[in-house]
């Protein structure tokens, strides 16, 4: 309880982290607010019943709060209309900052008289998309050390964040955010594409780098896995070892 898990990816496609840990809070019980601006909830519902979870039944007993993020950008933009009271969580589109956002998290996270969840949990897929719809690399930065301090210090819950980062890329806004990212991440999950190019028994590798203390000045516990995903789960193993090689 009280971490922020930070997911990167690099030259692969590291939702299939997502998914595990969106399947792995709702199955344990917690209460879950998924920020999802890169896919639809169809797309999450589907891959969440391969993986034994109903994401509609979680929603309709209340253990999953889902901001359908590709929706709400559409309803904001072409002047849908606004239920009373309720401004849309995405507002920065028109504004400077993402206050909303936050306050829709931090409604949606805090408990309610009556809820049996074990622990709260902030999910977002991906973070580096409120970078391509206009926010600023500090307004970002803001909101997750407001979520942090909401969730992980005063609920004791968990935030879990995916990035996209290329070490070539020009791109420096979302270099910036995902390098502060990662000086203040408890667990970083680091999933790389192989250097030598495409196979098709090895996906991947995952970098986890496990942080002892993030006051005192203690390395970094590095491991480094391969992975091959499969319809229904990920297959990991030390590199050098897979099924092809063996």
């Amino acid at each position: 309880q009280g971490k922020f898990t930070l997911l990167r990816d690099t030259r692969t496609d590291g939702s299939f982290l997502v998914h595990h840990f969106l399947s792995f809070y709702l199955r344990a019980g917690c209460k879950v607010c998924f920020v999802a601006l890169l896919q639809s909830f169809s797309h999450y519902n589907i891959v969440a019943q391969k993986l034994g979870v109903s994401l509609a039944a979680a929603k309709e007993r209340g253990q999953l709060v889902f901001l359908e993020g590709l929706k709400s950008c559409l309803d904001l933009l072409f002047g849908e209309e606004q239920q009373p009271g309720q401004p849309s969580p995405l507002q920065f589109l028109s504004t400077s900052d993402l206050r909303a956002l936050f306050d829709f998290v931090r409604v949606s996270l805090t408990p309610a008289e009556g809820d049996s969840w074990k622990g709260p949990v902030l999910l977002v897929d991906d973070l580096s998309v409120l970078l391509s719809l206009g926010a600023t690399p500090v307004a970002v930065l803001d909101f997750i050390h407001y979520c942090r301090v909401s969730v992980c210090c005063q609920l004791q819950g968990n935030v879990v964040v995916l990035v996209h980062s290329n070490e070539d890329s020009e791109d420096e806004e979302n270099e910036l955010v995902v390098n502060s990212l990662c000086h203040h991440s408890d667990l970083i999950l680091w999933a790389e594409g192989l250097a030598t190019g495409f196979c098709k028994d090895v996906h991947g590798q995952i970098k986890i780098i496990k942080r002892l203390s993030l006051r005192q000045a203690e390395p970094d516990l590095v491991q480094v896995y391969q992975y091959k995903i499969q319809d229904r789960n990920v297959t990991f193993f030390a590199p050098g070892l897979s099924a092809a090689v063996l």
